[in-house]
């Protein structure tokens, strides 16, 4: 079996790619596996490391205003339908599957026009516009929020799934122990575990560093923070080291399986995929959405969570260390509310999600 996959730009579409890159190798012993993804982007440096076949683009989100930006994005859309349709006739693969971002347009549009069998998967309850563009075109598609189906077409065509989760999330007690000891965590304090997304978040970073100072915090929890590549001199120039010992800090995690089991609470933002693999582990949280995010659909995503119990969210421009602060305490200090939220929390996950997809692609080829 031969099989093109594309998504990317940031964690929200690359990880839903892998979980289902690694539900493919389960099956398929001698599958070939081809990744399009754009030039210079974060799938370039994750997916060749799984040993997967790699291919480059050039393609940019169009801006949601006309302007200068727009002439240079579809400059380089045109050369990204040439390059994919390329790619996927040299290949010919028995199908293709998108996981959203701008590079997945072309490679999606050309395949169809092509007569293969494409298909796609959404994370969000706001889907973005590419998606939304490509379910005139996609064979089958997968959502994962009910609420999403009323922006699309053919919605005869969609599959309710729930978004896919890398394998690597399973039995966390297991390592618990030895991600405690690697961290230098204690184990009779409770732990929060803070992130900004794959790429980082600024606000969250200067909110971590002001908390951080306040002498309150020492003995009641401690953090281990992922500032973003980007942040993460910065955020150190700025740390005090008297105090430094109520927080482990780390520019990027590859293995953030160990963060999380060794979490108590999470602090994030509230990317689709990010909520999947909470609600996996069971952990909960408090939801800061970035607000330059699509429609705000990182707001749609938190409320979803928030409404049943299972997080809390503060807008980013609400956010402050001490609102962040009585936040976390409220949440820790009440172990019976915080085993509640566990539990809520749990209920959402959709742990079969990657092998539901891939039934159903099978399923519809060979049909």
């Amino acid at each position: 079996m031969k099989v093109i996959i594309t998504g990317g730009g940031t964690g929200g579409h690359i990880y839903p790619a892998v979980s289902l890159i690694e539900e493919l190798k389960k099956r398929y012993e001698n599958i070939e596996i081809k990744y399009i993804g754009s030039v210079g982007s974060l799938e370039s440096k994750i997916i060749p490391k799984m040993g997967i076949d790699f291919e480059e683009i050039r393609v940019k989100g169009l801006p949601r205003k006309i302007n200068k930006k727009s002439f240079i994005a579809l400059k380089e859309l045109i050369y990204g339908l040439k390059e994919s349709k390329k790619i996927i006739k040299n290949f010919n693969p028995d199908f293709v599957l998108g996981t959203g971002g701008f590079v997945t347009g072309p490679v999606l549009y050309n395949a169809s026009r092509m007569k293969y069998k494409t298909y796609f998967h959404e994370q969000n309850s706001y889907p973005g516009l590419t998606n939304r563009i490509l379910s005139r075109f996609a064979k089958k598609y997968f959502i994962t929020f009910e609420e999403s189906l009323k922006y699309f077409k053919n919605t005869e065509r969609a599959i309710k799934t729930g978004n896919p989760i890398r394998n690597r999330f399973k039995n966390l007690s297991s390592i618990r122990e030895s991600s405690i000891e690697e961290y230098g965590l204690k184990k009779n304090i409770k732990t929060v575990f803070s992130f900004g997304g794959s790429n980082g978040s600024y606000i969250l970073n200067k909110t971590i560093n002001d908390l951080i100072k306040n002498k309150e915090l020492k003995g009641k929890f401690q953090i281990v923070h992922v500032t973003g590549d980007r942040y993460y001199k910065d955020f150190l120039s700025k740390i005090d080291n008297s105090i430094e010992q109520n927080i482990k800090v780390f520019a990027y995690l590859d293995d953030i399986q160990k963060a999380y089991s060794v979490a108590d609470l999470v602090i994030t933002s509230s990317g689709a995929i990010t909520l999947a693999e909470l609600a996996y582990v069971g952990i909960p949280s408090i939801l800061i959405p970035k607000a330059y995010t699509t429609e705000n659909h990182q707001v749609h995503n938190a409320l979803e969570y928030e409404k049943i119990g299972a997080s809390k969210m503060i807008l980013e421009k609400n956010l402050n260390y001490s609102v962040l602060y009585n936040n976390i305490m409220a949440i820790l200090q009440d172990d019976r509310s915080l085993e509640k939220m566990r539990k809520v929390v749990k209920s959402l996950a959709t742990p079969n999600s990657a092998k539901e997809i891939i039934d159903n692609i099978i399923e519809d080829i060979n049909g």
